[in-house]
């Protein structure tokens, strides 16, 4: 039932991505407000799918107080961000022997934003997956049967948007439409395996769990504010609410399928 149930919030995820064929050649200020939405979408998932759930678990689970795990984790996500960045950097500056030339920046911030969202998908899956573990055996009923087909309902309307703020900033930086499609979807396979090691070791994961979800959202923090935001704000004189709008939209959006459905 978590395979299912994870397949599922990954072709949601799918269904997000696709939305990048629908869009040619979109112009610079069009593809300021996509990439703009993309921010607003990763900071309102990161406080209401990630913080605040990493805080509830760590409350009801843990002897460790709630707000040293979801900060612990939350820097310890931002840290791993900025490690991987500069190791990325050093790799790519290696490569190139002159420099960091703008087309290893431009694979530098794709590489990031991929990377940051299917560590958010990995914690998602597991939180799936413990929901629907916690039914084996004589622990199952029908509320709790419900309530995981819930979760798993929620996760999933949470992750249309975060597939489109996948592709549609891949298809800004210049990546073709298949490949943008592929890589938005890409990022939530991860979820069904997530998912089934959740329901696996479903008493282990709970203790890990809090920590998890505040460790995606650090990663999710800085490579909004680091990398998309600013990228959003490039060629804006013309139209400088462009992009603004678009993280309001974004935020807006992801936080009203948040409450409704987490």
């Amino acid at each position: 039932m978590a395979l299912v149930a994870t397949i599922g919030t990954w072709f949601i995820t799918a269904l997000g991505a696709a939305t990048v064929v629908f869009f040619r050649k979109p112009k610079d200020k069009i593809l300021n407000v996509m990439l703009g939405f993309a921010a607003g979408v990763m900071i309102a998932a990161s406080f209401w799918s990630l913080l605040q759930p990493a805080i509830e678990r760590a409350e009801q689970t843990l002897a460790t107080p709630a707000w040293l795990v979801a900060a612990s984790g939350f820097l310890c996500g931002a840290f791993f961000i900025w490690a991987s960045d500069k190791a990325v950097s050093f790799a790519q500056h290696t490569k190139g022997r002159h420099g960091v030339s703008r087309e290893n920046a431009r694979m530098k911030r794709i590489i990031m934003l991929i990377f940051s969202i299917t560590l958010h998908n990995i914690p998602e899956g597991l939180a799936v997956g413990v929901a629907f573990g916690a039914l084996a055996g004589n622990n199952y009923s029908d509320e709790g049967l419900m309530g995981a087909i819930s979760i798993a309902i929620g996760i999933g309307l949470q992750n249309f948007p975060e597939g489109a703020a996948v592709a549609l900033p891949l298809r800004r930086e210049g990546v073709s439409r298949p490949k943008s499609f592929f890589w938005g979807q890409v990022s939530a396979i991860v979820e069904p395996i997530a998912g089934v090691i959740g329901a696996a070791l479903v008493m282990k994961i709970q203790t890990m769990l809090p920590f998890a979800l505040a460790f995606a959202a650090g990663a999710m923090i800085i490579v909004s504010v680091h990398e998309l935001i600013p990228e959003s704000q490039s060629g804006s004189k013309k139209s400088p609410y462009s992009s603004t709008m678009g993280i309001i939209s974004g935020f807006a959006v992801m936080m009203m399928l948040d409450v409704m459905f987490g």
